[in-house]
C-alpha cells in the first residue's frame, strides 16, 4: 500500500541525520495521499540506521492505524492536526534540531532578518503559546497540533511553512516530504545566523525592510516569479 509514497517519505526521514537536524530518534517526517486519504509517518522510537520504507506507518484522517506492525511516530496527532487544517501541504516534519529549537526554548518567534530567511519564509516564524496543563493531560500531541493551528488563523501556512512550539522545536511542512525538510533545513540555518546576527548586532533593528521581504519571497513564489529555470 502506498509504496512510492513509502519510499518517499523514507528518503526525507533519511535526510534528517544527513542534514544534522536529529539527534538519535528526535524527529519523523510524514507525507500524504489526499486522494486515499491516508499518510505515512516513521515509527516511534526506531533509528534511523534501522530504518526501510516497510517499517513506515500508514494512518488514516481518522487516527487509524491501516498498515504496519510497528507503533506510529507520537507525534502522530499533531501531523494529522495538520493535515485536517492545512489542505495546501503534503508533508510534514519535526525535529529538535539545536538553533531552531533554542529559539523555541526562549519563546521567541524567528524574525525576518535577511533575504536568505525571505526567500522562504514570508515573514517571521511564529512561536505558538505553551499548552496548558489541562490540554496536556487531555491530548498533549493533538493539542500541540491545535495551538499551531491558532497562530495561523491570520497566516498563510503556504508563505510561513513553519512554526516553532514553545519550549518544544520546530515543525516544518511543504507540498511533499521533501520540501518539508527542505524548509526545516532552511529554518535551522536561519536560526543559527539569527543567532550570530543578535550576538554581533543586538542594539539595532536588524529587520529585513519589507520591500526587500516582498521582493525575495515574490520572485520565488509569486504569481509572477522568476527565479530559476521555469517550467
Amino acid at each position: 500500500m502506498l509504496e512510492e509514497l513509502k519510499q518517499a517519505v523514507w528518503e526525507a526521514n533519511m535526510e534528517l541525520p544527513r542534514r544534522n537536524l536529529v539527534t538519535f530518534t528526535w524527529g519523523n517526517v510524514s507525507g500524504i495521499d489526499r486522494k486515499a486519504g491516508l499518510f505515512v509517518i516513521k515509527p516511534s522510537g526506531v533509528e534511523y540506521e534501522e530504518l526501510t520504507p516497510q517499517m513506515l506507518v500508514v494512518m488514516d484522517l481518522d487516527g487509524n492505524r491501516v498498515e504496519g506492525e510497528l507503533n506510529p511516530s507520537s507525534d502522530t496527532p499533531t501531523h494529522l492536526e495538520l493535515y485536517k487544517a492545512f489542505t495546501e501541504i503534503g508533508g510534514i516534519v519535526h525535529t529538535h534540531s539545536p538553533h531552531a529549537t533554542a529559539w523555541a526554548q526562549a519563546g521567541r518567534a524567528i524574525p525576518c532578518y535577511g533575504t536568505t530567511h525571505a526567500d522562504y519564509f514570508y515573514g517571521d516564524i511564529p512561536c505558538a503559546r505553551n499548552l496548558t496543563s489541562e490540554e496536556i493531560e487531555a491530548g498533549y500531541e493533538e493539542n500541540t497540533g491545535k495551538s499551531i493551528i491558532e497562530v495561523f488563523q491570520d497566516k498563510n501556512p503556504v508563505y510561513v511553512p513553519g512554526v516553532l512550539c514553545k519550549n518544544h522545536g520546530p515543525f516544518a511542512w511543504g507540498k511533499d516530504a521533501a520540501q518539508a525538510v527542505y524548509h526545516a533545513v532552511v529554518m535551522e540555518e536561519v536560526a543559527k545566523m539569527n543567532l550570530m546576527t543578535e550576538l554581533l548586532n543586538s542594539n539595532a533593528d536588524c529587520r529585513t525592510p519589507k520591500c526587500m521581504l516582498d521582493k525575495h519571497f515574490m520572485r520565488k513564489h509569486g504569481p509572477n516569479a522568476y527565479y530559476g529555470q521555469g517550467k
